[in-house]
């Protein structure tokens, strides 16, 4: 089995330690100078949060629950981890995986053995649903269980306006706000496993007799102009296109959130606005105000 493995350049050491020493509070927002527009945000619902001064710089619906799509595989792998479940454990995907709640299109059959961290490796990066659906399966109690902790998690991480049903993220019923989602992010950004593994460009695993290779569902981590720390992607007809991602830009820790983009490249799109807009303006032309 081919494995690959994130090697840290100093950039994103940097971009991790910004990350996790920011805090995650609400109540302040950032005004840009007047001659600095707002950028213009195509997605439904937008948080921008800067960590670096615990700030809100553009948010839309950001305190309106709405179906998260497969953003919901950074919680499938936070509860697994904090189960502290081995990585290497081999998992097989059988026909419940298969049997999902919509349609889904998947290279790993039934049959196919993996490891526990292959699985959560493909959930992350490749938005692989049957590894997800695998992984609650195999949570100590089994499906039920694991539904249980994500929802327990989510209330102990304060998502008051979240709920889960299942682990792939393929339900409607997998729901939460943007500020909700800032800090899933956040708590996903402080473990190297997610970081890892949601950034990494592509994993090759063998299935059967096969090698073969996956890639990222975010294009965007292979942009040598970006430095994120933490990504997720999704999307089901009711949630449309979604993104997440910690981020460094401009030396400031970012959370991003972008939920109900309509057409391919809308999310990516706004997250390329974001970034020009924030690096347009300097540190010193923002100015604190409070609503």
């Amino acid at each position: 089995m081919a494995q690959t493995h994130c090697k840290l350049a100093p950039r994103a050491l940097a971009g991790i330690l910004l990350i996790c020493a920011a805090g995650s509070a609400f109540g302040r927002h950032l005004d840009v100078d007047k001659n600095s527009a707002a950028p213009k945000l195509k997605s439904g619902s937008v948080l921008i949060l800067d960590q670096d001064n615990a700030s809100i710089l553009y948010s839309r619906n950001a305190d309106v629950a709405a179906p998260i799509a497969s953003i919901t595989k950074l919680m499938t792998a936070l509860v697994v981890l904090d189960a502290k479940q081995p990585l290497d454990e081999p998992i097989q995907i059988t026909a419940d995986d298969q049997a999902l709640p919509k349609a889904s299109a998947s290279r790993l059959t039934v049959g196919t053995t993996l490891t526990r961290g292959d699985l959560m490796h493909l959930a992350l990066m490749a938005s692989e649903n049957r590894a997800a659906h695998a992984l609650g399966g195999n949570y100590p109690g089994g499906m039920t269980a694991m539904v249980a902790a994500m929802n327990a998690k989510a209330a102990a991480l304060g998502m008051t306006h979240s709920h889960f049903v299942d682990p792939t993220g393929l339900s409607s019923l997998n729901v939460a706000s943007p500020e909700d989602l800032s800090k899933l992010v956040i708590a996903a950004s402080k473990n190297p496993t997610i970081r890892e593994y949601s950034t990494d460009p592509s994993y090759t695993v063998r299935v059967h007799r096969h090698l073969v290779e996956f890639h990222n569902t975010d294009n965007l981590v292979k942009n040598p102009d970006w430095n994120i720390i933490v990504q997720k992607t999704g999307f089901i007809n009711e949630a449309g296109k979604c993104l997440v991602m910690a981020a460094v830009i401009d030396s400031r820790a970012v959370i991003i959130v972008l939920l109900d983009s309509i057409g391919r490249y809308t999310r990516v799109a706004d997250a390329k606005r974001i970034k020009t807009w924030m690096e347009s303006v300097s540190a010193h032309s923002l100015r604190v105000s409070m609503r």
